[in-house]
C-alpha cells in the first residue's frame, strides 16, 4: 500500500493533475493531506485543476463518508484496510463496489467455474443418488461390468 506524500500515512486517493499536455504529476494522499490539498488553493505553474477533476474528488469525499447501518464501517475504512466489516457491506457500498470490482475483475457478476461435484438441478441430483444406489448394489452382487458402466455414467453426470 502507497504512503501518504505528505504524512506518510496510507494513501486512500491517487490524483493526477494535468499540468501541460503531456506534463502530469501524480499525488498519493491520505483522506485528511487530500480534503486540505482540495480545499486550499494551490500555486501551480501549470494549468490547474479542472472542473471535471475536483466533481470526482469531491465524490470521492462523499463516498468515504458512507457507512455501514448494521457494522459501523466507513467506506474509508474499507480503502484503507481492504477488509469489509459485515455481509451487508456489499449493499451498503454497492455504489463505490461496482467500478472498484469492474476495475479489478473486468466484470461484475462472477462468471467463472462451479465446483463439478455440485448438480445442476434437483433432477441432476436425483439421477446421481438413483445411480449411486446403483452402484453398490451392483459392486455387492459382484457385478463389476455393471459397476464399471454405473461409474462411468455418475462420472459424465458430475462433469456436466
Amino acid at each position: 500500500m502507497q504512503k501518504c506524500q505528505k504524512c506518510h500515512n496510507p494513501a486512500t486517493l491517487h490524483i493526477t493533475e494535468v499540468l501541460a499536455e503531456s506534463q502530469f504529476e501524480e499525488l498519493h494522499l491520505c483522506e485528511q493531506c487530500a480534503n486540505k490539498y482540495l480545499c486550499e488553493p494551490q500555486q501551480k505553474s501549470g494549468a490547474g485543476k479542472g472542473g471535471v477533476a475536483e466533481a470526482r474528488e469531491g465524490e470521492e469525499g462523499l463516498f468515504n463518508q458512507n457507512e455501514c447501518p448494521h457494522c459501523g464501517i466507513k467506506f474509508v475504512e474499507f480503502r484503507n484496510t481492504g477488509r469489509l466489516g459485515c455481509p451487508h457491506d456489499y449493499q451498503a457500498f454497492r455504489e463505490e463496489l461496482l467500478p472498484l470490482l469492474e476495475n479489478i475483475h473486468g466484470e461484475v457478476r462472477h462468471c467463472g467455474k462451479v465446483p463439478r461435484r455440485l448438480p445442476q438441478n434437483k433432477e441432476t441430483q436425483s439421477e446421481l443418488m438413483q445411480l449411486r444406489n446403483r452402484l453398490r448394489q451392483a459392486v455387492t452382487k459382484e457385478d463389476y461390468e455393471e459397476a464399471a458402466s454405473l461409474r462411468d455414467r455418475i462420472k459424465r453426470l458430475g462433469e456436466s
